[in-house]
């Protein structure tokens, strides 16, 4: 399950990363990647970083 971080709207505030360090990573610019695809151990965590996100920058990739 791919999970996608919007660069442009991203404000690199590091949520999703210490909800789910598993699958997102902050990058060289200061901003949120996803490194890993989700699986169902952490689809969970990821959802959570998702619907935490303070600017909705993460989606569910179709």
């Amino acid at each position: 399950m791919n999970v996608m971080v919007d660069q442009n709207t991203c404000i690199g505030c590091g949520l999703c990363c210490g909800m789910c360090e598993e699958v997102f990573e902050m990058n060289a610019e200061g901003k949120a990647e996803a490194c890993r695809s989700a699986d169902d151990g952490n689809r969970d965590q990821v959802q959570g970083a998702i619907d935490a996100c303070p600017v909705s920058a993460i989606h569910w990739e179709e």
